[in-house]
């Protein structure tokens, strides 16, 4: 069975519970390595200069204690391997519904299953819209402009 390396689950403590539960199930199936969890201003802006971003510092669910956002790749990394990265994003995204989340994959921003429609590919971008294990349900609008929006990588 798969499972997480010391590095990856670093990156994923920095991450909303849900978050964590959820591909700490995936692992179990699927092997895949934690990018990164939480980001700072610092990398969050590197990340919007070199285009992996669209947003600013500030404006992206990475840069939130605990981040909402964490990038996950199916492991061994191969960035040519897109039906890989689709197979895996499926994966994620059903085993989200199972468990009573909802997130949005950075392959679907509009969440409309239309993969061509798409203007920002973010493969390994996974962002948590409706958080289920605080006291206080938070739920973040995917489609106002606010952070949580389309290019939110």
């Amino acid at each position: 069975m798969p499972s997480f390396s010391e590095k990856s689950k670093q990156r994923l403590a920095t991450c909303h519970p849900d978050l964590q539960r959820l591909f700490e199930e995936v692992v179990k199936v699927v092997d895949c390595t934690v990018l990164e969890g939480f980001r700072s201003d610092e990398d969050q802006q590197e990340a919007f200069d070199t285009g992996k971003s669209q947003l600013r510092p500030g404006q992206s669910l990475h840069n939130r204690r605990p981040s909402m956002a964490v990038d996950v790749a199916p492991y061994p990394i191969d960035w040519n391997d897109w039906h890989r990265w689709y197979f895996f994003a499926g994966y994620v995204l059903g085993t989200a519904r199972g468990m009573g989340m909802e997130i949005r994959s950075g392959l679907d921003w509009n969440m409309n299953y239309d993969f061509k429609d798409q203007s920002f590919f973010d493969a390994p971008h996974f962002e948590l819209l409706k958080a289920t294990s605080t006291s206080r349900l938070v739920t973040i609008s995917p489609s106002n402009g606010e952070p949580g929006s389309e290019g939110d990588g």
